[in-house]
């Protein structure tokens, strides 16, 4: 039941995610929203609400239980700044120069990076089957890059150095989380990482910087729906399943993550997708599906975190 469970939100949480990025996307060409604001405000916001929730849960507690410790609070520290601010603001910034199904796609080479840290502190093995997931990767992003033109990219510099940065601050805010949801509930880690990122981008764009005037009743559902759903959902619901799911698994098993960015980009939004750029999407999702088949451990990473009781919410 608990990996029924995991499954259940990793899944849900990526399809939130994904759509929040297409919705986001609408937001920065149709109403002009600044990316920094964006990111500033769906973090404050998203993190209040899951605090709040906590606390109206049993253990309300761990608020500030979590800063008791100077160990976990620097840990929390951390986490905040180089895992969430980050990952929301190189994503953030990949689709706003590119567009949401290819910054999600970038993004989502975090698995190959994972196994290949993985690889090198020696908790890990290479297998064959690692070998065919990182060609997969790779044959899929240059396809996706570059459409079959290796005379010209179909996606902004820019947007390409931010997604594969977004790879990377992911991969990381996988591993990291880890030890913190051995002590803490993911409502706490998830809601004071957030909060943190949020304040810490605040010194440099203040959330009350905003034309609020200028905004019509169909963004501001548009801002509800990305703070809600593509923001607070989906990182709750992600790390959440770390709880009876391996690093590894969560990550990989968010495979529809690109796959509702994807399509959601197409359909909704109307981007220009080349076949070539399909076939790329086929590679990186094929490879995610390719990990996720992988039920044998291969390290103490691997492992699920059940010491502790699931989370409820009331």
């Amino acid at each position: 039941m608990n990996r029924r469970r995991g499954l259940f939100l990793v899944i849900t949480g990526a399809i939130c995610w994904g759509i929040g990025g297409a919705v986001s996307k609408k937001l920065f060409e149709q109403y002009a929203i600044d990316v920094n604001w964006l990111v500033t405000i769906r973090l404050l916001i998203a993190g209040f609400l899951l605090l709040s929730v906590q606390y109206c849960g049993k253990d309300s507690s761990q608020i500030t239980g979590v800063w008791k410790n100077r160990k976990t609070a620097l840990q929390l520290m951390i986490f905040g700044i180089i895992g969430m601010l980050a990952v929301q603001y190189t994503y953030m910034s990949s689709i706003n120069h590119g567009n949401a199904a290819v910054a999600t796609l970038l993004q989502y080479l975090a698995p190959v990076m994972i196994i290949i840290y993985l690889i090198l502190r020696k908790h890990s093995v290479l297998t064959q089957r690692d070998l065919v997931t990182v060609s997969f990767a790779l044959i899929g992003s240059f396809f996706l890059l570059t459409n079959g033109s290796v005379y010209q990219l179909s996606v902004p510099i820019p947007s390409i150095v931010w997604g594969i940065l977004s790879a990377l601050a992911l991969a990381f805010y996988t591993l990291y989380a880890v030890p913190l949801l051995k002590q803490f509930d993911s409502l706490v880690i998830v809601g004071w990482a957030m909060i943190i990122g949020g304040f810490a981008l605040s010194f440099f764009h203040p959330p009350w910087q905003m034309d609020f005037k200028s905004l019509t009743l169909e963004a501001y559902l548009y801002l509800v729906f990305v703070i809600i759903f593509g923001t607070m959902i989906a990182f709750w619901f992600y790390i959440e399943s770390l709880q009876s799911l391996s690093p590894k698994e969560s990550s990989l098993l968010g495979s529809v993550e690109p796959l509702s960015a994807v399509l959601t980009t197409v359909i909704w939004l109307k981007e220009p997708f080349g076949l070539f750029q399909w076939i790329g999407t086929a590679c990186i999702i094929g490879m995610i599906f390719l990990l996720a088949l992988n039920k044998k451990p291969a390290s103490k990473y691997n492992e699920p975190h059940t010491n502790k009781k699931p989370i409820r919410v009331s």
